[in-house]
């Protein structure tokens, strides 16, 4: 009974989804859904990358959280149109709130809008929202031994971001082993090594979404 019920959740999900795909396809509207742990740097990573491509693209934000404002408040600060949800405990966004979301949004002057979802590294891989692909942030100081432990989020994403790569040599994190167990589970996967500190990777970040959006 419970598959069944499971089932039904991701199929009506997966229903709306189509649709806010479909809505973003015929606007030209890159959309990215980007998942992590909390304390991934997922904000910071955001933070950077909006004030690289804000004046090259014009970009919004949905930020998922569980209670508070305190990312769209920070997104807010770069200038660019910011819609909260927060899921009262839900673990993850999913089709129906970003497709609620988007209504706030004058999707006739976007080129990108970048769903940064609920701290979880579990539950946002399972739910498509109608994204073009999805983008995970793993950080140095949460072991390498993330990806094989929760697999299907690194399976189901387009770029996996090493962020924090500055703290390495800090850490027992074994980058070459990461790397040989992120292409084992997605031998396609982008994966770029990114500091908010130091600077490294977003140029690299930024060059791929813009390219993404040309394609359009």
């Amino acid at each position: 009974m419970e598959v069944k019920v499971m089932k039904n959740i991701l199929g009506e999900n997966d229903k709306i989804a189509a649709e806010n795909r479909k809505l973003f396809n015929d606007k030209n509207i890159l959309v990215i859904n980007l998942m992590g742990s909390p304390g991934s740097g997922k904000t910071s990573l955001l933070e950077k990358t909006l004030s690289k491509l804000a004046e090259k693209i014009n970009v919004a934000v949905i930020e998922g959280d569980l209670f508070t404002v305190k990312d769209a408040e920070r997104i807010e600060r770069q200038n660019v149109p910011v819609v909260q949800i927060n899921t009262a405990g839900g673990c993850h966004l999913d089709a129906a709130m970003v497709r609620r979301a988007v209504e706030s949004l004058n999707l006739d002057e976007l080129n990108l809008i970048i769903v940064e979802n609920v701290g979880n590294l579990v539950c946002p891989a399972e739910f498509d929202v109608g994204e073009n692909f999805k983008a995970v942030v793993l950080s140095i100081t949460e072991g390498d031994d993330k990806p094989l432990k929760y697999p299907l989020i690194f399976k189901e994403s387009a770029v996996t971001l090493l962020n924090k790569i500055d703290l390495l040599p800090y850490t027992n994190f074994n980058l070459e082993n990461a790397r040989a167990d992120l292409t084992t589970i997605h031998p396609n996967i982008k994966i770029i090594e990114t500091s908010c500190t130091t600077g490294a990777g977003l140029d690299e970040f930024c060059d791929f979404i813009l390219m993404e959006v040309k394609k359009l």
